[in-house]
């Protein structure tokens, strides 16, 4: 018998993703090292999803007044170079913050030197220090809502395995205090635009990387997190643009207006169909829709030149340039498409060859940070309670978020048991946003509020309150009316006194006084007290301190107007 040694090979799963070194060019699209891993390697990360932000939505779109942009601070010399010249736009003609993101903070002097060479106004740049991966923060960066006029963030699972990147929306939430919703769909932020009117805009690809969703409960993920209607257009063939990303051929420009790319040179292609069908889409929805030229070179390793992937930030708009002699033709002709399309705002043209043939533009390295949604007074909102009841000395959970133009300098919270006539003080002194667990009052009432109020240091302030009435303590102290004694009979029977509606804090109520005298004076009595002394051969039931002067009609009747006091030491007191 011959012994035949026999190899066996065991294949492992590669457990180390792919490195991403400092001044590397980092393709927007998958890299060779990461297609490599991912052939062994799924991409998943653990649950992330949140609830859904409750309370009302809005999804700011990319025109709308904005606070700033973020850029990263990665890429090569030159890449670092179009973001130079971007941040010089965006505070030079934008009046724009520039949020530089660099991995440590012996970072920030090489990133000062290289943004002071093009002309960055310094002071509106802040350094956010945190590590990336990669240039393309679009793809991973914040998307933003207001949240009953509060900014928060949406965020997602980042379609590509760079875990400094996919944590980046986390960071940037803490560093601006800010809520952040995660609504745990594989997603790239560049494959989305929207509008102002409720609706956003995305391609297929957002099918295709989150096969366990069907295509309606993708919509209901966007519907519920930022209250948007979805459009899904086909994405490009991978052999035409790598990513298959909407921002590289269409951009929204206003409520009405948008660009889409045009095919001059490949009339017929795929990618033309595509944008020409997505037009007569567009336009069916009111839409003015304006074609600019794009064009992707030959060969296995063409690139996809696009002049749609620009940048709007206030009254600026970034378009990119290109020098490829096939292209650079068509240089001229789109920025004149974009001045006619953004008549009042300042065209700036940035060459963008450093970042084009990485699979991505100007739109790819940036991210839009929104303006407060009040430009004076702070913005607060009461996340929770806005309903329920509560036992006596139940632990409530307070949670809520603010925001301010400048900066929100304190919060405090209140509660009310007389529906907001009154206040009493649960903390202050809080920070911009927070959860703070509260006992709730022993004193029953069915109206319940708490109330949030938002200072800045200019000594402004703005309040939320809850959306529906609140119950402690079992609510029990329903008003009503009641009798006690009896009257003494006169000609017209015995007097009846009643009202007509029950007495609660702060409302109207007029006393009627029935089966009387007709046309003859009458006292009305009030005291906050039960007494017993006798009067015309019957009792005084009131300790009373305030006499009514009123006169009946020819019919017995009488009446009174008033108010019950907003004193929530009356309440249980008759």
């Amino acid at each position: 018998m011959i012994a035949i040694p026999i190899l066996i090979l065991l294949c492992t799963a590669q457990t180390t993703a792919p490195s991403y070194p400092e001044g590397s060019d980092v393709p927007r699209s998958l890299s060779f090292a990461e297609s490599q891993w991912l052939r062994q390697n799924d991409l998943l990360r653990p649950a992330a999803a949140t609830n859904a932000p409750n309370g009302p939505v809005f999804c700011l779109p990319e025109y709308a007044p904005m606070d700033g942009m973020l850029i990263a601070y990665e890429g090569t010399s030159s890449q670092k170079t179009v973001l130079a010249k971007m941040a010089a736009a965006a505070t030079n003609h934008g009046n724009a913050k520039v949020y530089c993101v660099v991995d440590t903070s012996s970072e920030i002097s090489s990133a000062t030197s290289k943004l002071q060479s093009e002309g960055v106004n310094m002071s509106m740049v802040e350094f956010p220090v945190k590590a990336t991966d990669s240039i393309w923060i679009r793809d991973y960066g914040p998307r933003y809502i207001y949240q009953n006029g509060v900014r928060a963030i949406v965020d997602h699972d980042y379609n590509r395995p760079r875990n400094n990147d996919n944590a980046f929306s986390t960071f940037f939430g803490n560093y601006m205090d800010q809520c952040r919703y995660d609504h745990d769909m594989t997603h790239g932020g560049g494959n989305f635009h929207l509008d102002a009117l409720g609706e956003g805009y995305l391609t297929r690809l957002i099918n295709n990387e989150n096969s366990n969703l069907s295509e309606a409960q993708i919509k209901t993920k966007f519907f519920d997190y930022q209250n948007l209607n979805i459009t899904i257009f086909d994405p490009f063939p991978t052999s035409v643009d790598s990513t298959q990303h909407l921002d590289m051929w269409m951009i929204v420009v206003d409520d009405h207006t948008v660009i889409i790319s045009e095919w001059p040179t490949q009339t017929s292609s795929t990618q033309a169909q595509i944008c020409d069908a997505a037009a007569i889409t567009m336009a069916a929805k009111g839409f003015n829709v304006i074609r600019i030229p794009a064009l992707r070179s030959s060969g296995w390793s063409g690139v996809h030149y696009t002049y749609a992937n620009a940048v709007i930030m206030n009254d600026c708009v970034m378009v990119p340039q290109f020098s490829n002699s096939a292209v650079a033709q068509y240089n001229a002709q789109a920025l004149s498409i974009w001045q006619a399309a953004c008549p009042g705002k300042t065209i700036v043209p940035i060459n963008a060859d450093a970042v084009v043939t990485s699979a991505g533009v100007l739109h790819c390295i940036m991210m839009h940070v929104p303006e407060a949604s009040n430009a004076v007074l702070p913005s607060a909102y009461l996340r929770a309670p806005n309903s329920g009841s509560y036992a006596a000395a139940d632990s409530i959970s307070i949670t809520w978020s603010s925001d301010d133009a400048v900066e929100v300098s304190s919060v405090d919270l209140d509660y009310s048991i007389d529906g907001g006539a009154t206040w009493s003080s649960i903390a202050t002194g809080l920070s911009q946003k927070g959860a703070r667990s509260w006992t709730s009052p022993t004193t029953p009432t069915s109206l319940g509020l708490i109330r949030i109020t938002a200072h800045d240091a200019n000594g402004n302030s703005n309040s939320d309150v809850s959306d529906n009435l609140l119950s402690f303590a079992g609510g029990s102290n329903s008003a009503a009316l009641v009798s006690y004694g009896s009257g003494k009979a006169g000609s017209n029977g015995v007097p009846l006194l009643t009202a007509n509606a029950v007495p609660v804090l702060g409302s109207q109520v007029q006393l009627q006084i029935s089966q009387i005298m007709s046309s003859s004076p009458l006292y009305l009595l009030f005291g906050d007290a039960a007494n017993s002394f006798a009067f015309d051969g019957t009792e005084l039931l009131v300790d009373y301190s305030k006499i009514y002067n009123l006169s009946s009609d020819a019919n017995g009747n009488a009446s009174m107007q008033g108010t019950v006091p907003n004193n929530s030491a009356l309440i249980g007191k008759s």
